[in-house]
Protein backbone atom coordinates (compact mmCIF):
# COMPACT_ATOMS: atom_id res chain seq x y z
CA UNK A 1 0.00 0.00 0.00
CA UNK A 2 1.21 3.48 -0.61
CA UNK A 3 2.51 5.93 2.56
CA UNK A 4 0.42 8.98 2.35
CA UNK A 5 2.27 12.14 2.16
CA UNK A 6 2.99 14.27 5.57
CA UNK A 7 0.23 16.73 5.69
CA UNK A 8 -0.98 19.09 8.96
CA UNK A 9 -4.75 18.78 9.38
CA UNK A 10 -6.89 19.07 12.24
CA UNK A 11 -9.70 17.25 13.49
CA UNK A 12 -12.72 18.54 15.22
CA UNK A 13 -14.85 17.22 17.60
CA UNK A 14 -18.10 18.14 19.76
CA UNK A 15 -19.91 17.49 22.98
CA UNK A 16 -22.68 18.65 25.09
CA UNK A 17 -22.31 19.18 28.85
CA UNK A 18 -24.99 19.92 31.56
CA UNK A 19 -23.85 21.47 34.54
CA UNK A 20 -24.60 24.03 37.22
CA UNK A 21 -22.79 26.96 38.20
CA UNK A 22 -22.52 29.99 40.35
CA UNK A 23 -20.85 33.30 40.51
CA UNK A 24 -19.93 33.88 43.57
CA UNK A 25 -16.65 34.71 44.96
CA UNK A 26 -16.15 34.16 49.04
CA UNK A 27 -14.03 36.66 49.41
CA UNK A 28 -16.53 39.48 48.42
CA UNK A 29 -19.99 40.29 50.56
CA UNK A 30 -23.46 38.96 49.20
CA UNK A 31 -24.50 42.61 47.69
CA UNK A 32 -20.67 42.75 45.92
CA UNK A 33 -21.08 39.13 44.28
CA UNK A 34 -24.72 40.08 42.76
CA UNK A 35 -23.68 43.37 41.38
CA UNK A 36 -20.50 41.53 39.81
CA UNK A 37 -22.58 38.65 38.80
CA UNK A 38 -25.95 39.49 38.62
CA UNK A 39 -28.49 36.75 38.17
CA UNK A 40 -25.70 34.48 37.97
CA UNK A 41 -25.17 35.02 42.02
CA UNK A 42 -27.15 32.05 42.91
CA UNK A 43 -25.59 30.39 46.16
CA UNK A 44 -27.57 27.22 44.84
CA UNK A 45 -26.33 27.33 41.31
CA UNK A 46 -28.05 27.55 37.86
CA UNK A 47 -27.36 25.28 35.22
CA UNK A 48 -26.08 25.95 31.65
CA UNK A 49 -26.02 23.74 28.58
CA UNK A 50 -22.83 24.11 26.87
CA UNK A 51 -21.36 22.65 23.48
CA UNK A 52 -17.52 22.29 23.67
CA UNK A 53 -15.66 21.63 20.72
CA UNK A 54 -12.41 20.63 20.83
CA UNK A 55 -9.96 20.92 17.58
CA UNK A 56 -6.77 19.05 17.30
CA UNK A 57 -3.96 19.10 14.87
CA UNK A 58 -0.82 17.95 13.79
CA UNK A 59 0.82 15.80 10.97
CA UNK A 60 -0.78 12.77 9.36
CA UNK A 61 0.67 9.51 10.89
CA UNK A 62 1.87 8.04 7.36
CA UNK A 63 1.33 4.36 8.64
CA UNK A 64 -1.93 4.87 10.63
CA UNK A 65 -3.30 8.08 8.19
CA UNK A 66 -4.83 10.49 10.78
CA UNK A 67 -3.53 12.72 13.30
CA UNK A 68 -4.86 11.52 16.33
CA UNK A 69 -7.63 8.83 16.54
CA UNK A 70 -11.37 10.07 16.66
CA UNK A 71 -12.25 7.16 18.84
CA UNK A 72 -9.32 7.84 21.25
CA UNK A 73 -10.11 11.62 21.53
CA UNK A 74 -13.43 10.98 22.28
CA UNK A 75 -12.63 8.72 24.97
CA UNK A 76 -10.54 11.50 26.22
CA UNK A 77 -13.28 14.30 26.14
CA UNK A 78 -15.27 11.62 28.06
CA UNK A 79 -12.64 11.50 30.60
CA UNK A 80 -11.61 15.15 30.58
CA UNK A 81 -14.95 17.28 30.42
CA UNK A 82 -17.73 14.92 30.48
CA UNK A 83 -16.63 12.54 33.05
CA UNK A 84 -16.24 15.36 35.93
CA UNK A 85 -18.55 18.12 34.64
CA UNK A 86 -21.28 16.39 32.59
CA UNK A 87 -24.50 17.21 35.18
CA UNK A 88 -22.77 18.36 37.88
CA UNK A 89 -22.40 21.48 40.35
CA UNK A 90 -19.07 22.66 40.07
CA UNK A 91 -18.97 24.47 42.95
CA UNK A 92 -19.71 21.48 44.90
CA UNK A 93 -18.59 18.49 42.97
CA UNK A 94 -15.68 19.37 41.08
CA UNK A 95 -12.32 20.21 43.51
CA UNK A 96 -10.78 22.82 40.68
CA UNK A 97 -13.29 25.40 41.28
CA UNK A 98 -13.20 25.29 45.41
CA UNK A 99 -11.13 28.28 44.25
CA UNK A 100 -11.89 29.68 41.37
CA UNK A 101 -15.18 31.15 40.27
CA UNK A 102 -16.81 28.91 37.85
CA UNK A 103 -18.06 30.94 35.34
CA UNK A 104 -17.36 30.09 31.69
CA UNK A 105 -14.02 31.58 31.08
CA UNK A 106 -12.72 29.27 33.98
CA UNK A 107 -14.60 26.49 32.49
CA UNK A 108 -12.60 27.14 29.26
CA UNK A 109 -9.28 26.59 31.02
CA UNK A 110 -10.44 23.37 33.11
CA UNK A 111 -11.60 21.44 29.72
CA UNK A 112 -8.01 23.18 27.82
CA UNK A 113 -5.66 21.92 30.68
CA UNK A 114 -7.40 18.60 31.72
CA UNK A 115 -7.25 17.72 27.74
CA UNK A 116 -3.78 18.79 27.79
CA UNK A 117 -3.25 15.50 30.38
CA UNK A 118 -4.26 13.27 27.13
CA UNK A 119 -2.79 14.77 24.39
CA UNK A 120 0.92 15.22 22.90
CA UNK A 121 2.40 18.92 23.39
CA UNK A 122 1.06 20.96 20.54
CA UNK A 123 -1.51 18.18 19.35
CA UNK A 124 -4.44 20.48 21.35
CA UNK A 125 -5.58 23.28 19.37
CA UNK A 126 -8.47 24.93 20.66
CA UNK A 127 -11.18 24.56 22.68
CA UNK A 128 -14.13 26.55 21.77
CA UNK A 129 -16.90 26.45 25.07
CA UNK A 130 -20.47 28.09 23.61
CA UNK A 131 -23.19 28.93 26.30
CA UNK A 132 -24.77 32.31 26.33
CA UNK A 133 -21.08 33.60 25.62
CA UNK A 134 -18.45 31.95 23.24
CA UNK A 135 -15.34 31.42 25.34
CA UNK A 136 -12.43 30.31 22.47
CA UNK A 137 -8.77 29.75 24.23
Amino acid sequence: WKRMQLVSMRIRVRSLASLSQSGILKFLTNEENLKLFGKCNNPNGHGHNYKVVVIAHGEIDSVIGMILNSTDLKQYIGKAIMKPLDHKNLDMDVLYFADVVSMTENVAVYIWENLQKFLLVGVLYKVQVYGKLTIIL
